[in-house]
């Protein structure tokens, strides 16, 4: 994709975005000057509760959400890349490019609302090596305390517990980190043309049309754009993002129970604003009802292990990309367990 299909996504993804009063602000400021202290702390507990390292300090940043969109639309256009050049056919300005960077702007646009927080799992450089950042959206955190009430600074350490152990994942499993990207490598390198998408799409509505079931399912228009290998690829995505979700989630939680008085109010609040109704549809459509399963699938999954073998068995599902649980394991953890003997 150009910079003009890019500046496009930009603009779209802007817009969605919208403001919040105190962003830019001393209060955004303060947070900003508190934020690296909280997750040093949550860091170290974090590695206390897991067992998973991760050496050294991470780059700690409060960021705007047009800043949050700038960073993820500059992941998207290093991943996309190969699949730009494939649709365009080498042509700049080409209408399935233009159609595919607005649709990556409204997505970005509705979730950068939505996000508190995210460790960057910043792409390789040419050397090899990656960044290390903790990011956390002020405007979005700034928004949930004044909403509910919340003590600041023990809602954000509760946000930096659940970043810093999404860290601890990806620095304390060696392998994790590459075995991530190598999804994600998997889906771009089997993406269709426009052309095999519309008949294959055409078809899946004739028949959801005939049996009475909806087109969309809980993956949205991802899950509705991919091929059948690529949902294979989605399937495996989906089964380690609910595996690292349901374990920061119940790390988090687990941790703040210890040390934070209000917990379980942030942790029930939480729960309903994603299972809010009127936004329900709009996620599904997007395929953010995903991303939400992943968290109770994830944390059920992590419950019913540990109350079976422990919360060190737990730490096997991390040996190895083979010991990971499938989505069909996530979902019914005690053949996982079977599986893994």
């Amino acid at each position: 994709m150009s910079t003009t299909e890019w500046d496009l996504t930009q603009r779209i993804a802007n817009r969605f975005a919208g403001s919040y009063p105190l962003a830019g602000t001393y209060h955004e400021e303060r947070y900003a000057a508190q934020a690296p202290e909280l997750v040093a702390r949550a860091a170290e507990l974090v590695t206390g509760e897991t067992g998973l390292g991760a050496d050294g300090q991470p780059t700690v940043e409060v960021v705007s959400r047009q800043q949050w969109v700038d960073v993820n639309i500059a992941a998207f256009e290093r991943l996309l890349e190969p699949v730009a050049v494939r649709l365009s056919g080498g042509a700049t300005g080409s209408t399935p490019l233009r159609v595919m960077g607005a649709e990556i702007g409204v997505l970005l646009g509705l979730v950068s609302r939505r996000v508190l927080g995210q460790y960057e799992l910043v792409l390789p450089t040419g050397d090899g090596t990656y960044g290390d950042t903790v990011m956390f959206v002020g405007a979005n955190v700034l928004a949930m305390e004044r909403a509910h009430e919340f003590r600041p600074k023990d809602f954000r350490f509760w946000v930096a517990l659940h970043e810093c152990t999404h860290r601890a994942q990806f620095l304390g499993v060696p392998w994790l980190r590459d075995y991530f990207f190598s999804l994600v490598e998997e889906l771009v390198s089997k993406s269709e043309s426009s052309g095999s998408q519309i008949q294959r799409i055409t078809a899946a509505m004739k028949v959801a049309s005939e049996t009475g079931k909806p087109v969309l399912d809980d993956t949205g228009v991802v899950g509705l754009l991919a091929s059948d290998e690529q949902r294979a690829t989605i399937d495996r995505v989906q089964a380690l993002m609910c595996l690292l979700e349901g374990h920061g989630h119940v790390v988090m939680d687990r941790i703040a129970a210890r040390t934070i008085v209000s917990q379980q109010r942030m942790s029930n609040v939480l729960a309903t604003r994603r299972s809010n109704p009127r936004v329900a549809a709009l996620l599904r459509f997007i395929g953010i009802e995903m991303k939400l399963k992943q968290y109770s699938l994830g944390a059920a999954f992590i419950s019913h292990v540990e109350r079976r073998a422990g919360w060190s068995r737990i730490t096997t599902a991390f040996e190895s990309a083979q010991a990971l649980p499938t989505l069909d394991e996530i979902n019914d953890p005690e053949s996982w367990l079977q599986r893994i003997g």
